[in-house]
This record gives structure tokens, sequence and C-alpha cells, in this order.
């Protein structure tokens, strides 16, 4: 059986690894990788090259990025995701029994909707979610209305599918797909990470991820002001990693200041494109604490018994552990929440926790492909 699996970003092809792991090594499956979106940016690290390093033969590309990102860039890189997957779709739909997709990019449900017309079997990863401070809630619930099988992270979230779909069918709890990383990925010991990125984490580090809020980007100049405020307070006492932001309306001006903050203290900022999964679980098992407004923070964090500070509105809606504490884009909470939890370690579980969930869904996958 032939399946395709649509990834766009770092973020998604950290998350997808178990699974196409699982694929690649299931003799009865032909996996055919089709990429696009930011990993064949340079711009944004040319992460294609991640996924060749782990392994993995890429059998499409598909470049439709833009270089600016106001709303009107956005919108337009939609269309030309669509129109060039339009053409995509039109050459290549029958070779494929299934078509996987994840999360809730632009890009990824610019490339579902242009697959409607031609009834080609979807399976959506991570439906059900909200996030009320992003324009990417619109585009998730696009996915799944697009979709027939749907493999969600909690039994709120197959709630939500029956809701939207009206009806629970082909809608399995699986689990984090992207914790599954945990079983069989080795991480780095603190002096390997330092060779490899010349970052010592045994200093005390703040590991940042922050995107630009997309419901409300026309604040994002106030909230770029209180950040500054925020990490120029913190670089004092701490060591920044920071991840850049998606491609994502206004991203670029969190980038310009991140990259202004790192020429202002270059020994205590470090500003990273593309980690890859390895070095990002690394990152997270040593730093004291995680700030930003990732879904990176509220899946996964907890699974390293660390504290996360999530900012504004972004993740607005998604379900979240005890380890994540809620702050508005304002300088004197952050530092206040900061200065709270950064000697705290997390003592609960994480619940979005189920295991084997790569194994589940190539499972679920393969009977319903059977039973076609």
């Amino acid at each position: 059986m032939t399946i395709g699996v649509l990834t766009s970003s770092r973020a998604d092809f950290g998350i997808y690894l178990p699974l196409l792991k699982e694929l690649k090594a299931d003799t009865e499956v032909n996996l055919e990788l089709i990429v696009f979106g930011t990993h064949l940016s340079k711009f944004h690290g040319f992460t294609i090259d991640e996924i060749e390093a782990q392994g993995f033969e890429v059998s499409f590309k598909i470049n439709s990025m833009l270089l600016t990102d106001d709303a009107n860039s956005i919108a337009t890189a939609y269309a030309l995701t669509a129109l060039k997957f339009a053409d995509f779709w039109a050459n290549h739909y029958t070779k494929f029994d299934l078509v996987i997709t994840l999360g809730d990019r632009y890009e990824m449900a610019a490339a579902v909707s242009a697959s409607i017309p031609f009834s080609l079997p979807l399976a959506h990863i991570h439906g059900g979610e909200t996030t009320l401070g992003a324009i990417d809630n619109i585009y998730r619930h696009t996915i799944t209305l697009a979709s027939t099988l749907h493999f969600v992270s909690t039994e709120s979230f197959k709630e939500r599918i029956t809701a939207i779909k009206g009806t629970g069918l082909n809608c399995f709890v699986t689990g984090a797909l992207s914790l599954d990383n945990l079983k069989t990925l080795e991480l780095l010991n603190i002096e390997s990470f330092s060779k490899k990125w010349n970052i010592d984490l045994s200093f005390s580090t703040i590991l940042i991820t922050l995107h630009p809020e997309t419901i409300s980007f026309n604040k994002n100049k106030y909230f770029v002001d209180e950040i500054a405020k925020t990490l120029e307070h913190l670089v004092e006492k701490y060591q920044l990693v920071i991840t850049m932001p998606n491609a994502d309306t206004s991203g670029t001006m969190f980038r310009e200041y991140f990259r202004e903050l790192k020429i202002k203290f270059p020994e205590h900022v470090f500003l990273i494109e593309n980690f890859g999964t390895q070095s990002y679980f690394t990152c997270m098992k040593y730093a004291k604490l995680m700030l930003g407004n990732t879904s990176s923070g509220i899946l996964e964090a907890a699974s390293f018994k660390k504290y996360v500070i999530n900012i504004g509105d972004r993740q607005k809606g998604r379900l979240a552990g005890d380890n994540v504490i809620h702050v508005a884009f304002n300088h004197k909470l952050l530092i206040d929440a900061v200065n709270r939890y950064i000697n705290t370690e997390y003592s609960g579980s994480n619940i979005y926790f189920k295991g084997n969930a790569a194994f589940k869904i190539k499972e679920e996958i393969k009977s319903f492909l059977n039973e076609s």
C-alpha cells in the first residue's frame, strides 16, 4: 500500500518522526514523503536537510513560500500552495492509497483543500484541538472536515471531532504522537550538545519558542515590546536559547527583535533556526524552564518535568496540564512567573501520554486500507 505523508515544517516533521520510522520499517508499506512549506525555505533553515539526515527519501518537493509575512502575503501563500497542489494531485492522486496530514498550519490546509475534488482518503493527526488565539484553529477544523481517519490525543478531542463531523466513526484516541520520541530517541548529554551547538546547558537556561499571534496580529508590535522588556531583564541572570518563529503573520517582527537581542547580548543569547528533534528535546531536558506560546510546551514539557510559562492567547482553549502557567503579554507578570517557577520541578504526569501512538496509528491505517 502506498501512503503519502504531507510535511510542511520542522514542527510537524518532529511529531511525525516515530510514525515515519514505523511506516518505513513495514514491508507492506510504500512510504512517499511530500515536502513543501518552510522545509524548502533557506530563510527558515532549509529543513529538508533534516529529513534526509534522518534517513528518509523525499519523493516530492512543492515550493510555494513567499518571503514576506503580512496578512496579504499569508493569504497569497495559501492560494499559491493550493494552486501548486491542484496540479500535483491531478498528476499523482491515483498513486496514493491514503495521505497523512497533521496539525493546523495554513499551508497544510491549502494542500488538503486542493485534494478534496479528487476524493483522496486523508488521515488527520492532532485534530479536535482548539487554539482560539491563532487562525490555525480554522485551518485545523478544515482539515478535519476533509479527512476520513482521525488520530487524536485525548478523549475530549474525539468528542470535538464527533461534533464537527457529526460522527465519531474512524476516530481513534492514541495520545500525542511526538511523545513516542522519548522512548526511542537517544538524547545528547551536556558535553555532546555543547560540541554540536556551542551552547553550554550547565548554565541556567530558559528555552524560548515564541510565535506571533495571528488572530490579534495588529497587536504584535506591542507584544514584541513586552517580550523585549521581559528578556532584557531575564538575560541578566539566565542563558536564553531561542528557537526562531514559524512563517506566520508578523513573524519577521519577532525575528528582527531576537536578532537585535543577540547582537546586544552575544554571549548569553542563542538563536536556533532548526534544532531537530533530538537537540530540541535535549535542550528541553536541561533547561530550567520553557517560555513562549508553542504547542510543544503544552504537549511535551510535562514529560521532562518542566514548567511552561505560556504567553498570551495563541494556545487559548487548548487542553493543558498543571505544568502550564498562562500569563498575558505583560513584562511584569512574565518576570514574576519566571522567578516563581524557574527552580521548581513539575511532579505531575503528562495528560497527552498514552504510549505506542505510532504503532497504533500505523495499524489502524493498515486495517482501514485492507478493509477498503
